[in-house]
């Protein structure tokens, strides 16, 4: 939490999906995350199929299927296999 504070991303948990999207889309822009971010719906039911918490990294194929799922991290990910999976679904 003290890095949140340092980096002034806190916010109060919010109550609805617009609240959510604001604080997501404050967070990606305060932060400077470059990378394309999706937002779960209010009752986080992506979260709960894929078990994405606490965190995961996903590679969806372009037939829109997982072609790789991390085990949790930060120590369950291993860019190699990442990159393995990469170069099978771009083939």
């Amino acid at each position: 939490m003290q890095s949140n504070v340092k980096d002034h991303v806190v916010f109060a948990s919010p109550k609805n999906e617009e609240e959510r999207a604001y604080v997501a889309g404050a967070c990606v822009r305060k932060l400077g995350i470059k990378l394309p971010a999706v937002l779960d719906e209010f009752g986080n039911s992506t979260e709960q199929v894929y078990t994405g918490w606490p965190d995961r990294l996903y590679l969806i194929d372009a037939q829109g299927r997982v072609a790789y799922k991390s085990k949790p991290g930060p120590f369950g990910f291993h860019p190699d296999e990442l990159r393995a999976a990469l170069v099978k679904a771009l083939h």
